[in-house]
């Protein structure tokens, strides 16, 4: 399924007719063939793009197809320029876009070639393989034209507060434990500073477990055992807070579309149900839903 609510406020930057209007459709909307075929097609560029990455880092293949691979990056970074261009050229506020999330993915989908090519220099102070490191950013084109990755992003956003104060949570337990930790097991058996004890503890927590730094003494292991245990409860939390405001917000859609929500007259608190009777911040009688004028 494509979407293409990649970019804030359509009604702000989509211009007023003409050849730009036209060109805006095409790019940034999929309610029309040609913009179903222009997503489509960028798509399976940016999936080819990718591959032709991957390709590349193995030995066998980057060493013998050197030269299809350069060729083949060259009209990747074309193509995707072009775009990039295009989409400046078409909306109302170029600024505002080149800024976004995506505009910054398609500026980085592009740079790694040019900074290459106009500053040789660059080489000595940057590893080549980060340069082309970033052309895999252009992965992240994709969450553009997929309604499941707008939904999830919209989900983490509105969970963002509740991650902030769980991670605070963890970190906090990290540092007890990590200190701790270091104050049973002391140097002679690797928990040489806080913070190597720390590692220690988020290795534990998260169940990996490399095993480089163990606990020697029968107190120790107790505690590696208090943090295994805790660990399997907080892998889940994260998971259970962004699937739960996945499932409010698909409650809140009905065939894709929103459903209708009232605001309380007395505090202005919006959101409120169709079915609900009563403002639950100020507990004031709601305007009768018959009274709502359809949304459109």
């Amino acid at each position: 399924m494509l979407n293409r609510g990649s970019f804030p406020d359509s009604a702000l930057d989509k211009p007023q007719g003409g050849w730009r209007e036209k060109l805006y459709i095409i790019i940034f909307e999929a309610d029309t063939a040609a913009g179903r075929r222009f997503d489509q097609a960028l798509i399976l560029i940016i999936l080819l793009s990718v591959a032709v990455v991957i390709l590349d880092s193995i030995k066998p293949y980057g060493g013998r197809l050197e030269l299809p691979f350069a060729s083949l990056e060259w009209l990747f970074t074309v193509i995707f320029t072009t775009e990039y261009v295009l989409r400046l050229l078409c909306v109302r506020r170029p600024m505002a876009y080149a800024t976004s999330f995506f505009g910054i993915i398609d500026l980085l989908s592009t740079l790694p070639a040019y900074l290459a090519l106009l500053v040789p220099e660059a080489h000595a102070l940057i590893d080549v393989r980060i340069l082309r490191l970033l052309r895999v950013f252009r992965i992240f084109k994709l969450t553009g034209y997929v309604a499941e990755y707008t939904s999830l992003g919209r989900a983490l956003m509105a969970s963002r507060r509740k991650i902030l104060v769980f991670l605070s949570f963890v970190l906090m337990v990290v540092l007890v434990m990590g200190s701790l930790m270091y104050v049973v097991e002391g140097p002679q058996h690797g928990f040489t500073s806080i913070p190597t004890s720390m590692y220690w503890a988020v290795t534990t927590m998260t169940t990996v477990g490399f095993g480089d730094i163990t606990p020697r003494t029968d107190l120790g292991r107790f505690i590696s055992s208090l943090m295994m245990l805790l660990g399997w409860g907080v892998l889940a939390v994260p998971t259970g807070i962004v699937t739960a405001e996945m499932t409010a917000q698909r409650q809140q859609t009905v065939n894709g579309l929103p459903v209708p929500t009232r605001t309380c007259q007395a505090c202005s608190t919006e959101g409120h149900p169709i079915y609900a009777s009563f403002c639950w911040r100020c507990g004031a009688a709601l305007p009768d839903p018959m009274d709502i004028p359809p949304q459109t």
